[in-house]
């Protein structure tokens, strides 16, 4: 049983996952995910089966990733109805940069939450680490494996201090 979810709008979209790192990132943490494509406009039954089909495993969250038009991430809350958690990742495209996939994911109705945790890469990053905490906050297990992927991989910040001459 998968604890998160993640959906690509299409094949081109498996490439920034994985050199986002995400994939190694959930299985640091010790959370177990489930890979798939499905295209919100081309495979819209599909979709819903497969959603459905998570929720009888009792997935957590999904994850949708998407660039251009971007409905994946809103098909998914519209399919599980508010039921779950939906994060959306929109990627970068060659039209509009990701301005179009944000604002389709951002711009949903009332009572449709889509959660957007940065663009591209830095965004897929950020949505696993999001994805990661809910799961967490619920299993002892994964909070310990958040804490070792933080320590293994925490950049300290930088501190830069100038003094001038005081007179």
């Amino acid at each position: 049983m998968p604890q998160v979810v993640v959906i690509l709008g299409s094949e081109s979209d498996r490439k920034v996952v994985d050199e986002s790192q995400m994939p190694t990132l959930l299985d640091e943490v010790g959370v177990s995910w489930e890979l798939s494509i499905i295209s919100a406009h081309r495979n819209p039954q599909e979709l819903q089966e497969y959603c459905a089909e998570m929720e009888r495993q009792h997935a957590m969250m999904f994850i949708g990733v998407a660039g251009m038009a971007a409905a994946l991430p809103g098909a998914i809350a519209a399919n599980v109805g508010a039921r779950l958690p939906v994060i959306g990742v929109p990627l970068i495209s060659d039209v509009l940069d990701a301005h179009d996939a944000l604002y389709s994911m951002v711009r949903m109705p009332p009572h449709m939450p889509v959660a957007v945790c940065g663009i591209g890469k830095s965004g897929l990053i950020n949505a696993a680490m999001f994805a990661c905490q809910i799961v967490a906050a619920h299993q002892e297990p994964i909070r310990a494996g958040m804490e070792r992927y933080i320590q293994k991989h925490a950049k300290p910040a930088q501190v830069a201090v100038q003094k001038g001459k005081v007179s």
